[in-house]
């Protein structure tokens, strides 16, 4: 196996393909638990969830989510919230989804009109689409990712099983004919499309 260099941008390819692997499982992972995107999620970028999701809730649905959280929860997301927004402000980070900024009064400029979702249903897409890259790229400290990268039953095989009938070479199962001619025997499917 040739040796490459720290930092010259090539990795051997088994390193490669271990970290598809890992990313291929998380992604798993996430298909088979939607559950993860609940809205304890709310403190992983409470901004982000602030515009995709809690805009498009209901008072009803705020007082019931407030509710579940309890008091202390509901303070801890609204610090927070309130010092993430500060921390924005102060130190903008340039590939941001969202922003804040500051016009000359000091005062927080509107959101520029692409970045609010049309509706409900796109905040919710827009809001597990980054939490998903967020888990598959391994930035959830709360998760224990060992889990599901050294989990087996995650990985997807049908591509060896779409492999395995590729490989297959088509046959007919008929019964024994005199002469080995069995053309004139098979019934069924005259391999034309006749609809």
């Amino acid at each position: 196996m040739p040796h490459f260099p720290k930092d010259s941008g090539f990795e051997p390819k088994d390193t490669q393909s271990h970290a598809i692997t890992v990313k291929n499982r998380r992604k798993r992972y996430l298909d088979l638990h939607p559950e993860y995107y609940s809205a304890d999620l709310e403190l992983a970028d409470p901004l982000l969830y602030d515009r995709l999701i809690r805009r498009f809730q209901t008072p009803q649905e705020r007082e019931a989510a407030g509710k579940a959280m309890g008091f202390s929860g509901i303070l801890q997301t609204d610090i927070m919230r309130s010092e993430a927004r500060i921390n924005a402000i102060a130190h903008p980070e340039p590939h941001a989804i969202m922003s804040y900024s500051r016009g000359p009064d000091g005062e927080i400029l509107a959101e520029d009109r692409d970045d609010i979702p049309p509706n409900k249903e796109e905040g919710e897409r827009l809001w597990q689409w980054e939490m998903g890259l967020r888990f598959i790229q391994g930035n959830d400290p709360d998760f224990d990712y060992t889990t599901v990268d050294e989990n087996d039953e995650y990985d997807d095989h049908s591509d060896k099983v779409d492999q395995y009938f590729e490989d297959e070479e088509p046959e007919w199962v008929v019964s024994d004919t005199p002469g080995g001619d069995t053309r004139p025997n098979l019934q069924g499917e005259t391999g034309i499309q006749d609809f």
